[in-house]
């Protein structure tokens, strides 16, 4: 059984001081692949070495709400070019965050329709942030793919039925955190239960949003097993069928990341 944590960020302190056994218990655990996101393209540079240095991490380039404000000034041209690069295989996280705000509403915006720009220049898929802004993000992407197709996974879903529907109606993805094993996210559970098979991923957050059995705790790779194990009782499935399932969907979104020898199609 194979999983992928499809969304972490290895680069952050609570977890870069202890990277190689980080990455070696994320192995054991049969997570294979694993995508460190990026926050703030100054930084870019720090990321990708670590996806450098690792052979199962990849990672992406992009701005995230919180950091809009600050950068600005990235050119789409700017995106592109990082994009080239081997072991950067996605563009964001990109999107609005209206819970902290911590950039200007119409800030967040702009930067996050270049980063759409981006995705759909690149063709990489684009890894959308949002928070409290189940509205908004809805209309960008609609407005968006009207001048152009483009691909993208909502990362960290907490959002409602109407945004997850819009955004499988468009031909995205829904990809669940430790948030779905929360004793209060019935909701969030149903709606995980009710989504197409070809459409779901699991990922981690870390070094945020540790499961439930780890609450309160420092989140890595490794304890996305407990996410996906969680989402297969939501649907009624095996471990087994959701990892193949979450698996098969990373690497058909995430086409750059080239999949493990043993089981290379």
């Amino acid at each position: 059984m194979m999983l992928v944590d499809s969304h972490c960020h290895l680069d952050f302190p609570e977890l870069r001081d202890e990277l190689d056994a980080v990455v070696a218990r994320a192995e054991a655990a049969g997570v294979a692949r694993m995508l460190t996101i990026s926050t703030r393209v100054r930084q870019h540079d720090t990321l990708l070495a670590i996806a450098e240095r690792h052979a199962p991490v990849f990672c992406s380039v992009g701005t995230h709400p919180h950091h809009a404000a600050k950068e600005q000034d990235v050119t789409l041209s700017e995106l592109l070019d990082r994009a080239t690069r081997p072991k950067v295989v996605a563009i964001g996280e990109a999107g609005l965050d209206y819970f902290y705000d911590r950039s200007p509403r119409d800030v967040q915006e702009r930067v996050f329709r270049k980063h759409i720009a981006a995705a759909r220049e690149s063709g990489l898929p684009l890894i959308v942030h949002t928070r409290d802004a189940d509205a908004d993000t809805a209309r960008i992407l609609e407005e968006e793919t009207g001048q152009g197709s483009f691909i993208a996974v909502l990362h960290c879903f907490s959002g409602g039925r109407d945004l997850a529907d819009r955004a499988i109606a468009l031909g995205h993805y829904i990809s669940f955190t430790g948030i779905l094993t929360y004793k209060k996210s019935d909701a969030l559970r149903s709606i995980a239960a009710a989504l197409p098979a070809d459409r779901i991923m699991v990922e981690t957050d870390a070094p945020y949003l540790a499961p439930q059995s780890r609450r309160g705790k420092r989140n890595e790779p490794a304890f996305v097993v407990e996410t996906a194990q969680v989402l297969a009782e939501a649907r009624g499935a095996s471990l087994e069928t959701i990892a193949n399932e979450t698996t098969e969907n990373f690497f058909r979104l995430f086409a750059k990341v080239p999949r493990p020898a043993a089981v290379a199609a």
